[in-house]
């Protein structure tokens, strides 16, 4: 990440709304934007299928399910924040995966340029592909501020996205129990 010219970038803007960034409140902003930046794009660098290689080999033949796990990402359309928490459910085929690694996963996809639909995708897909998982299911719900403080402004709304693959959605008793364990 080039974090000189970011701090440029942030300096122009600074100039462009008619702020001065050389004084005493605004002089290190830029370097800080630019840290906060690399923080908060963090997966543009990782590769979160790399999270999955460890896997074990376990007969266990029933729902895997993590709820409440909480993320923060960015709008790709207006580069503000949008947070909230992602539940993801797997039934496995002979492979688990140490439960970390699904928040880890999560907070891969999500530290990118994003929209909750591509992220709440990407976290199903890889999950379904690495594990080779009989059903994936993931639910995000998230509250996005370019809608809240900006725009249409409409504090208090939460968007929620699903992504079901396999047997999960395919087979009515077990989206059934899903969607159940996925909700409080």
């Amino acid at each position: 990440m080039d974090l000189k010219r970011i701090e440029a970038a942030v300096r122009e803007i600074l100039i462009a709304v008619g702020e001065d960034p050389d004084r005493e409140g605004l002089a290190k902003t830029p370097a800080r934007v630019a840290r906060m930046y690399q923080e908060l794009f963090s997966g543009l660098a990782s590769s979160p299928a790399d999270l999955l290689e460890t896997r074990f080999a376990e007969s266990y033949d029933e729902l895997v399910v993590l709820r409440d796990i909480p993320f923060n990402s960015m709008c790709e359309h207006h580069l503000m924040p949008f947070e909230g928490k992602a539940a993801v459910a797997y039934l496995p085929d002979g492979k688990v995966v140490g439960i970390s690694k699904l928040a880890r996963v999560v907070d891969a996809f999500a530290r990118r340029p994003q929209v909750q639909e591509r992220l709440t995708s990407q976290v199903a897909d890889l999950l379904t592909e690495s594990l080779q998982a009989k059903g994936v299911a993931v639910v995000i719900e998230a509250v996005h501020t370019c809608m809240t403080c900006r725009g249409v402004k409409k504090a208090g709304s939460v968007l929620i996205t699903s992504a079901i693959r396999g047997k999960c959605r395919s087979d009515p008793r077990t989206r059934s129990e899903v969607m159940s364990l996925l909700h409080d």
